[in-house]
């Protein structure tokens, strides 16, 4: 199964995944593009999908024996130099698999982590994707080594660990990580402090997966330059920044993308990070609408907002990239049932979305589209939080009809 790719970059690979009966063939493909893109983030090509249809990953490969001898096959014969899978591994199957295929094997999370360490710019974000990776790699020590000691080979993946680890021992990384752990929790009381002293102002988080124009919009809204990029997880650090919309002034902070099957030890790892979410009384849940699978997409994020924080709040709905929508109307003589790619954007917006009401909007950041709009939505919401706290401070507000 797959296409080949005219390669580019300096490793070429071969992406492996599952069809199982929770993953049907058409996510486990979705599944196998999004780890194509994670792949190209972080300077791979990929070569070739291969998808193998099991009741449950095999405990010892992931994969059946068959699909092992086809993979050698490929690997032998096109030269390639890493395998990576669409699911966690354990120890035991990393093992087991990079012995038989004699090459470098990782795996969906190894993957997110090493594109993190590129990414980290601040001491904070750095500390959390070492935690992180400390954590992943402390049970496979007897086989990390030789997948840490990349730097030589001029790879690009995990980038920042350092060659001295490949010496370290069970006792050094624990001792480390109990140190990366107080180093966390002193950050952490810094930043409540921080959030502390911002005082009252009304705090507004974007949120949504990754890769969907928060970045974007954080620029747009609060005038001053954030970095965007068309690639994974462009933005680690959060960002936060005062804006005022007319005389309202509030805060509103750019957060990290969400993913399907985000690492466990990157959620504990950036637990900071997402106190910004906790803490913040607006949410502005940014969804790319353009993408074919923006659904499941919001499902994603939803459920992630839904294990960091409880407590219900206020959510603003915003379909970015508007630009970008296309669809492909059915012939007026095909009766098979509508799908995702025969729905017109204006037929997307009667289905759930119109349940949602003022609380949803359609933009285009890049061609800003509709962004005077977005900010009469944000004031009226920021408006109701800001009244409830300073019921007095009515009179401060002008009456709206138009915004320029």
């Amino acid at each position: 199964m797959g296409k080949e790719i005219i390669n580019t970059y300096e490793e070429k690979a071969i992406l492996v995944g599952l069809i199982t009966p929770q993953q049907n063939e058409e996510r486990a493909n979705e599944y196998l593009e999004e780890l194509a893109f994670l792949a190209k983030t972080n300077f791979i090509v990929p070569q070739k999908k291969f998808l193998q249809r099991l009741e449950f990953p095999n405990t010892h490969t992931y994969v059946g024996q068959g699909k092992l001898e086809e993979l050698k096959t490929y690997i032998d014969e096109h030269v390639i130099n890493v395998v990576i899978f669409d699911d966690e591994l354990s120890p035991k199957q990393l093992r087991n698999i990079e012995k038989y295929l004699s090459t470098k094997v990782l795996d969906r999370t190894i993957l997110i982590l090493d594109i993190f360490v590129q990414r980290a710019q601040t001491s904070y974000s750095k500390t959390q994707v070492e935690l992180a990776q400390l954590q992943y790699m402390l049970p496979r020590l007897t086989r990390m080594w030789t997948h840490l000691d990349r730097q030589r080979g001029g790879g690009a993946t995990s980038r920042g660990m350092g060659e001295t680890q490949i010496e370290t021992d069970k006792r050094i990384v624990q001792t480390r990580i109990a140190y990366l752990k107080d180093e966390l929790k002193k950050i952490d009381k810094q930043m409540a402090t921080q959030r502390k002293n911002r005082g009252k102002l009304v705090r507004v988080a974007l949120v949504g997966y990754t890769n969907v124009g928060k970045s974007t919009i954080m620029t747009l809204l609060s005038k001053t330059e954030v970095f965007a990029e068309n690639k994974l997880f462009a933005t680690l650090d959060t960002t936060v920044r005062k804006v005022t919309i007319e005389n309202l002034p509030f805060l509103l902070c750019d957060t990290v993308g969400f993913i399907r099957k985000l690492p466990h030890h990157l959620v504990e790892s950036f637990k900071s990070t997402l106190d910004e979410v906790r803490e913040a009384d607006i949410l502005v849940h940014v969804v790319d609408i353009s993408h074919p699978n923006f659904e499941e997409q919001v499902e994603v994020v939803n459920h992630t907002l839904s294990e960091i924080d409880k407590v219900e709040k206020p959510v603003i709905m915003v379909f970015n990239k508007i630009d970008a929508f296309t669809y492909t109307p059915k012939d007026e003589d095909d009766l098979t049932p509508r799908k995702k790619e025969n729905t017109s954007l204006e037929e997307f917006k009667q289905s759930w979305m119109s349940k949602m009401h003022d609380n949803c909007i359609f933009i285009s950041a890049k061609e800003k589209q509709n962004i005077n709009e977005l900010k009469m939505l944000l004031y009226h919401k920021i408006k109701e939080v800001h009244i409830q706290r300073f019921p007095y401070n009515d009179f401060l507000y002008p009456q709206l009809d138009s915004m320029e």
